[in-house]
């Protein structure tokens, strides 16, 4: 997990190289000659099908898909190929989490203003990827509105209801219910009510509005209450109450977890977790998810797509970043793998609010993404060092959590030296 010191050697390394690439030259292939394309994606955008349609019907044009494990390991090989003026794909995709860093450098992209195009996503999730003198840094993917995917399986085998309307009044509506129900589960089960803290931290901490950085950019995040008590009131339910099973998300003994026996009984679970689970737990069944979140709603995550400067064929990357990201595409990526589309046309589909999950027991996803995206209710204000302060958080609750090296107040007072190394 990418540590803060080591942010800070990047951001230095990026701001040397300034104007490195202007974008002055448009360059790019003459009409119909052929055109290779490059485009990387990380975790589970769903593209591989909409590459083969787009070569299909664009004949001159092959794409070649980079595929990162991690959205951490792709915004720093996209940090790396910006700061070295070369080596960025055509298409790279920003994770909401780290929109407003590279933001700071609007001369290493492409401004994708197009007034044909400027209704077609939701207004919060267009106006957030618009920088201060009007242009445009990306084309907006998916969003992550969120709900609770559980192991109906489990519930049973703990004599806990199962059918998913059921397990939603289980839930309860706050994250005070959501521990207690799973202290309820876990004095029934050998497994665990979720799968690590850092999966429950990104539930919570997106329900804050100004979690890390107030208005001006200043840190507030270890001065914050409102994020101590959030902290304290997960490390209690994980490690004092046992709900957590101690496992890091994304490591190798968490996706390996999906096939134990002993396992976990709940996830915090956007619509692009849908996949995820799916890849990790296949041929596992039980799987389900209820129509409810602790605390109200929650958006967790969502990208863009944005065509560097340095690229060669910059007006074909726009339209095929364009052609994605179109209500149509969005809801065949939904299809594939659960990315909840952010265009309004999509949202308002009947192919999206009848769309049903096999997997997932033959949930109605569309329509219970789409009630768990009315409930969201805050957007965080999320400034340039968000994603690098989350991840310190993060190892602060993963110390006490999955290393086992800290009790709560170490591992915190560890995290406020991070905070001031960072200012």
């Amino acid at each position: 997990m990418q540590s803060v010191a080591v942010s800070s050697v990047l951001a230095l390394g990026l701001s040397a190289c300034g104007g490195a690439a202007d974008g002055d030259d448009e360059g790019g292939a003459a009409d119909g000659e052929a055109v290779t394309l490059s485009v990387t994606t990380f975790n589970e955008f769903g593209y591989e099908e909409l590459f083969e349609e787009y070569e299909e019907l664009n004949e001159n044009i092959t794409i070649e898909h980079n595929k990162i494990d991690t959205a951490e390991n792709a915004r720093d090989s996209l940090r790396n190929s910006l700061g070295a003026g070369q080596g960025a794909s055509d298409i790279e995709p920003i994770e909401v989490d780290w929109l407003a860093e590279f933001q700071q450098y609007p001369d290493r992209f492409e401004d994708l203003t197009d007034p044909e195009l400027e209704d077609r996503w939701l207004d919060w999730k267009y106006q957030d990827a618009v920088l201060e003198d009007g242009s445009l840094i990306g084309y907006g993917t998916d969003s992550g509105p969120q709900a609770v995917c559980y192991r109906a399986d489990l519930f049973e085998e703990a004599g806990l209801p199962t059918d998913r309307e059921e397990v939603a009044e289980f839930l309860g509506d706050s994250w005070e219910d959501y521990f207690a129900a799973g202290e309820e589960f876990v004095a029934e089960s050998d497994s665990a009510w979720y799968s690590g803290s850092d999966n429950i931290w990104q539930g919570m901490i997106n329900q804050v509005e100004v979690p890390y950085q107030d208005e001006s950019g200043e840190i507030i995040a270890d001065t914050n209450p409102e994020v101590k008590d959030l902290y304290d009131q997960l490390l209690k339910a994980s490690v004092e109450n046992e709900l957590s099973a101690g496992l890091a998300q994304w490591s190798g003994d968490w996706s390996d977890a999906f096939q134990r026996e002993e396992t976990f009984a709940t996830m915090m679970c956007p619509g692009w977790m849908l996949g995820i689970i799916e890849g990790n737990a296949a041929e596992v069944e039980g799987w389900d998810i209820a129509n409810t979140f602790p605390g109200g709603g929650g958006n967790w995550g969502g990208s863009y797509l944005t065509v560097p400067s340095q690229g060669e064929n910059i007006e074909q990357a726009k339209e095929l970043a364009a052609w994605l990201t179109a209500p149509e595409q969005q809801l065949k990526a939904f299809g594939v793998v659960g990315a909840f589309p952010s265009t309004t046309e999509a949202l308002e589909a009947d192919e999206l609010l009848s769309a049903t999950n096999e997997f997932f027991n033959d949930a109605p996803t569309g329509e219970i993404l789409a009630e768990r995206a009315d409930a969201v209710e805050t957007q965080p204000l999320k400034g340039t060092e968000y994603l690098t302060i989350n991840v310190a958080i993060q190892d602060a609750i993963n110390r006490v959590d999955v290393d086992g090296i800290d009790d709560p107040d170490a591992s915190w007072e560890k995290f406020v030296n991070d905070m001031e190394a960072l200012r």
